[in-house]
C-alpha cells in the first residue's frame, strides 16, 4: 500500500495549528495510507502547547512530532522531516492555512497514477483566492520568470507552498538551505534531476503581515541569488 507523508513545519502559529491539524486528518485516500510530521522550529507563542494539547485530546495515532530548541528556518524543518519521513510520497503542507489539506488528492495523484516524478500546486492556474498584495504577485511572477530562464522549465510558480515529490528522488537532493532559499533550491535541484514535473491548479488563501504573514522583500531578493547560486554555482 502507498503512503503519503505531509510534512508541516509549523512556526508561532498558535492560532492556526489545530485547525490544519483537523483538516489534514479528514483528508482521506483509498488503498493510501497518511502520516503527518510536525516540526516545530522554535515556537515561543504557545504552538508548542496547542500540539501537545491536540495530541492528548485526538491521540497520536498517524502523527510523529519533532520539537527544535531554537528557529532554524523553513528548509531545516523541511529537511528534518525527510528523515522522519516513511511514505513513498512526501509532500509539504504550511501550518498558517494559506494552502488548504482539500487540495492534497490533486496534488499527488499525478505520482500516485505514475505519470509524474514532482508535482507542484500552483496559485496562478486557477482556483479560489483571496486578493492580496499586487507587489507580491509581481516578484512571485518575476522570480517565476527568472527562474524559468535559468532551469529551462515553464512553472507557472516557483515558490509555491505546495509541492509533492516521490521519496526516493527528495532523499537524492542534496538540500542545504535553512530558510525560505529552499524553495529555488528544489527547483534547481528537480530541473537538474532530470525529474518529470506536473503542475496542478490550487486553492489560496494568504494572509496579511497584520495576520502573520512572514515572507518579506528580502526573501525575495535572497531567492534571486539563491537561483542564481543553486543552477550554476552549486
Amino acid at each position: 500500500m502507498k503512503k503519503i507523508s505531509v510534512i508541516v513545519p509549523v512556526y508561532n502559529e498558535n492560532a492556526t495549528i489545530e485547525i490544519v491539524l483537523e483538516r489534514l486528518l479528514n483528508v482521506k485516500f483509498k488503498d493510501v495510507e497518511t502520516e503527518i510530521i510536525l516540526v516545530d522550529d522554535g515556537s515561543s507563542d504557545g504552538t508548542q502547547d496547542k500540539i501537545k494539547g491536540f495530541l492528548t485530546k485526538c491521540g497520536p495515532a498517524g502523527i510523529k512530532v519533532f520539537f527544535f530548541e531554537q528557529n532554524r528556518g523553513k528548509g531545516a524543518a523541511f529537511r528534518k522531516g525527510i528523515e522522519l519521513a516513511e511514505g513513498d510520497i512526501i509532500m509539504i503542507q504550511d501550518a498558517d492555512l494559506e494552502y488548504n489539506p482539500k487540495d492534497i488528492p490533486a496534488l499527488v495523484a499525478p505520482i500516485l497514477s505514475g505519470d509524474a516524478d514532482v508535482v507542484y500546486g500552483s496559485r496562478f492556474l486557477s482556483g479560489p483566492h483571496r486578493v492580496l498584495y499586487f507587489w507580491h504577485y509581481v516578484g512571485n511572477t518575476l522570480l517565476t520568470l527568472f527562474s524559468n530562464m535559468c532551469t529551462n522549465l515553464n512553472l507557472t510558480d516557483m515558490e509555491t507552498g505546495y509541492k509533492a515529490f516521490k521519496s526516493d528522488l527528495l532523499r537524492k537532493l542534496k538540500l542545504k538551505q535553512d530558510r525560505f532559499g529552499i524553495e529555488p533550491e528544489l527547483t534547481a535541484q528537480v530541473a537538474k534531476s532530470g525529474a518529470v514535473i506536473f503542475e496542478v491548479p490550487i486553492s489560496y488563501y494568504g494572509r496579511t503581515y497584520e495576520e502573520g504573514k512572514k515572507i518579506t522583500w528580502r526573501d525575495g531578493l535572497a531567492a534571486i541569488w539563491h537561483i542564481i547560486y543553486h543552477n550554476f554555482f552549486e
